[in-house]
């Protein structure tokens, strides 16, 4: 093995111990994100808004669309001994979350610049809110009434401070839609505030790959 293969070997494993290092930060910090989740004014008290979609979105920028996925998927699985919901939640925010974080790193990965962090986060937030919405009316909900045995005559009534709420089909038009509207702007928001650090981390990661 010649001088330059060895070096080039050494320098992709060091790259690839630098991703998963990075990873593994984003990771615990999403966990711990994740555990500090509040209620929205009209929004149902069953849909909690919380930002650890913020450091995954930053991993999905910094290491690729795919170590975005694996970080939202560590991030659920670590969560899970501290679920209310029997692991739908967690599924719920696995599926979601990487449809968002996953559609964000991929176009964010063919064009990086300021410009098309805008343009992927906007995509992803839209995506995300078509996606999202047959996933729960066929998915989720299902999965709350047939697993936790919680009625949609409970869920519904929960959501009386919205009188347009009167049906499945309207929960998911006025609840869960504008939800992840709104979460996936907010996430999208705070990622462009701190887009700076973000691309440090980008800019050296890229040029390790390639040393």
């Amino acid at each position: 093995m010649s001088e330059i293969t060895r070096d080039s070997n050494n320098s992709t494993r060091r790259a690839i111990i630098r991703k998963i290092a990075c990873a593994a930060i984003m990771t615990a910090l999403a966990v711990s994100l994740m555990y500090v989740e509040v209620s929205l004014p009209f929004m149902p008290p069953f849909l909690k808004f919380d930002f650890s979609e913020v450091p995954v979105l930053v991993g999905s920028f910094a290491l690729g669309p795919i170590y975005g996925v694996i970080i939202e998927l560590l991030k659920n699985l670590l969560h899970l001994p501290a679920t209310g919901t029997m692991g739908i939640g967690e599924l719920s925010n696995f599926i979601t979350g990487s449809i968002y974080v996953f559609t964000a790193g991929m176009i964010y990965s063919k064009k990086r610049t300021r410009k098309g962090a805008i343009i992927s986060m906007i995509v992803a937030t839209l995506f995300l809110g078509l996606i999202a919405c047959p996933f729960n009316y066929f998915i989720t909900l299902p999965l709350y009434q047939n697993v936790l045995h919680f009625p949609m005559e409970a869920i519904l009534g929960m959501c009386s401070y919205n009188p347009m709420i009167t049906s499945k089909v309207s929960l998911i038009l006025w609840a869960f839609l504008p939800f992840n509207l709104f979460k996936g702007t907010v996430v999208g928001l705070i990622t462009f505030f701190i887009y700076k650090p973000i691309s440090r981390l980008i800019n050296k990661t890229y040029k390790e790959t390639r040393t």
